[in-house]
């Protein structure tokens, strides 16, 4: 597909490189990003990957140019048009603790069924992969992980809760991702994390940004409630 230029607002425009949920597409987004960042041109705000798009939030009055967009596109265009051949450095794995289910994953049996496979299969193979954070959105702090094991693609729940616990992580359809505070949701419950996801209070407030990796690894409950204080 051959990037696509989509204005926003007055001071934002979306580049669009596909229109799927794809590895190769969100790196590139990513490493577009990366290389923006490193230019640091003075009329660049913001940048807000997703699966497979760069949104670009600019400030006019550092362009000289009587159509903004045009000239951000121009920008962004001549990027594109260079070998973006350095890759972005490789995090290391962020380990999130998780207890499945009991109170924790009320819909970690279920899953399990659906999948054809034992809890404990479904638990190994959710912890064996390393997830990359395609993206923050749905929340702030709400991370979707890119790595999900195909066999564990579950549909959402056909109600969504109406309360879904701060740090629960769940599956809906080929993602995983953890709920980063109290909310409603339609994902099914595998497990739990102690960790705070957001708080607006922390120099970071997100503990996790896109592009990070993730590894999840299972805890019991009195770890949890340790990690939990």
């Amino acid at each position: 597909m051959t990037p696509l230029f989509e204005p926003l607002s007055d001071d934002a425009l979306l580049l669009r490189l596909g229109d799927s949920i794809d590895a190769t597409l969100n790196a590139q987004a990513h490493t577009i990003a990366s290389k923006l960042r490193e230019q640091a041109p003075p009329w660049l705000r913001d940048l807000v990957p997703a699966y497979a798009s760069l949104a670009v939030f600019f400030d006019a009055r550092h362009i000289e140019h009587a159509d903004p967009h045009a000239y951000v596109i121009s920008a962004l265009k001549a990027l594109l048009g260079t070998p973006l051949v350095a890759a972005l450095r490789e995090p290391d794995p962020i380990n999130i603790p998780v207890c499945y289910g009991e109170e924790f994953g009320p819909d970690v049996a279920e899953a399990a069924r659906l999948c054809g496979i034992s809890v404990d299969d479904l638990i190994t193979r959710h912890t064996a992969a390393t997830y990359i954070v395609a993206m923050i959105g749905f929340a702030p702090g709400f991370p979707y992980l890119l790595g999900l094991d195909e066999s564990l693609t579950l549909p959402r729940l056909a109600t969504p809760r109406t309360r879904v616990p701060a740090g629960s992580v769940a599956i809906g359809g080929a993602q995983t991702g953890i709920y980063p505070r109290e909310s409603p949701g339609g994902w099914r419950l595998l497990g739990r994390t102690p960790l705070v996801l957001f708080d607006a209070a922390r120099e970071t407030p997100s503990l996790l940004s896109p592009g990070d990796r993730v590894r999840f690894v299972p805890v019991g409950a009195d770890v949890f409630a340790d990690e939990s204080r």
